[in-house]
């Protein structure tokens, strides 16, 4: 456990959050919107997306939380996605440990509390992911909170299909490994199709204020 805090700390300093693959990210999202309007002069404001502005949004404190390895590559796939989740115009809330967890807190009680904050839950699954007794943990964690809720997103890399997890069999997962551009166009999709889908349910569960 020791060495996997190192680890962890230790990636503060390395990761890095490219703006190339963002703004691949952001073409290719937004490409629909752009091709429909001949020009900006004549289109009129694109109205927020539906959810991002709800208030049953903002009872949780993230809308994604990232669970990663804590080895290098794993920590600076999680962190090119997370700035790529972030930036404007996609404006979503994440939760990366490294980052966001609270310095001398127990690493259970840090991972459980993110897991009750977020609406969704992103598992980066790499081969490291699956030596790693902290994310066994959490992806137990996440799938006791509702095994069919919608609410983790699989995210595979350099992981053949024959080796991901059994646990997971009856989630469709990402694939990270090819066009990581298109795939992290569909993790921004999946959060903001779970927003906007829950957006009345989480008004009836939760009441207004």
């Amino acid at each position: 456990m020791h060495g996997w805090i190192q680890k962890l700390w230790k990636s503060r300093i390395s990761s890095s959050a490219p703006r190339e693959q963002e703004a691949k990210v952001t073409e290719l999202i937004s490409n629909s919107a752009s091709s429909s309007s001949p020009s900006l002069s004549t289109s009129p404001a694109k109205p927020p997306q539906p959810g991002l502005s709800s208030l049953p949004r903002w009872r949780r404190k993230y809308d994604v939380l990232v669970c990663h390895s804590a080895e290098h590559r794993d920590v600076n796939e999680a962190s090119r996605l997370v700035s790529f989740l972030e930036a404007s115009p996609r404006s979503l809330r994440c939760f990366l440990m490294q980052r966001d967890a609270c310095p001398g807190g127990a690493i259970s009680t840090e991972l459980c509390q993110a897991v009750q904050d977020s609406h969704l839950r992103a598992l980066l699954i790499t081969p490291d992911f699956l030596r790693d007794d902290w994310c066994q943990y959490m992806m137990h964690q996440v799938l006791s909170e509702g095994p069919m809720s919608n609410r983790i997103i699989p995210l595979v890399q350099d992981l053949s299909h024959s080796e991901y997890p059994p646990e997971l069999r009856f989630y469709y997962y990402i694939n990270l490994g090819g066009d990581r551009a298109s795939g992290y166009a569909r993790v921004t999709m999946a959060v903001l199709k779970y927003l906007d889908k829950n957006e009345k349910t989480l008004e009836e569960q939760h009441g207004q204020p």
